[in-house]
């Protein structure tokens, strides 16, 4: 079973790395990622602006870089890509 994690936890990994976090400025996200929590033992990363996928793919050779277990998925019906990042 997976070992609690924080989305801090993964944004400090990401931003350590040189990746710029999104924010969201006059009702649109500029590029860059953006941590999730999604319960106690997962954390979803997201990448909004063009390139999605390319900067996906990135941040999961981060992420298992260090050691967290990534999955990429797809939100149900088609909706955005995204990465599962748990503790092993």
């Amino acid at each position: 079973m997976a070992r609690h994690i924080r989305a801090r936890d993964v944004d400090a990994v990401l931003a350590y790395g040189g990746f710029e976090p999104s924010e969201f400025v006059d009702g649109d996200w500029d590029p860059g990622y953006r941590t999730a929590q999604d319960g106690r033992r997962q954390v979803n990363v997201f990448h909004d602006g063009p390139g999605e996928e390319h900067h996906l793919d990135t941040y999961q050779a981060e992420l298992r870089a260090v050691g967290f277990h990534v999955v990429a998925d797809q939100q149900p019906g088609g909706g955005r890509r995204r990465l599962h990042v748990t503790r092993p």
